[in-house]
C-alpha cells in the first residue's frame, strides 16, 4: 500500500511524538546525567519537528 502525503505526515507525526515521550522517559532512568541532559535535548528537538509536521499537515487541509 502506498501512502500519500498527508498519510505520512501523520505517521512521522506519531513517531515523533513517540520519540518525545521514549528521551523523556529514558532521561528519567538514566544515572548519568550526561545522557540525560542529551536525552531531554533530543526530546525537545523531536518535539519541534512534530511541531512542524503539524503546522504542514494543517496547511495541506486548508488547502483542501
Amino acid at each position: 500500500m502506498e501512502l500519500n502525503t498527508k498519510e505520512i505526515l501523520k505517521k512521522k507525526i506519531l513517531d515523533a511524538q513517540e520519540m518525545v515521550r521514549d528521551y523523556e522517559m529514558y532521561a528519567k532512568k538514566v544515572e548519568d546525567q550526561e545522557v540525560a541532559d542529551l536525552f531531554r535535548t533530543f526530546a525537545e528537538e523531536s518535539g519541534y519537528q512534530a511541531s512542524k509536521l503539524q503546522k504542514l499537515l494543517k496547511k495541506l487541509d486548508k488547502g483542501e
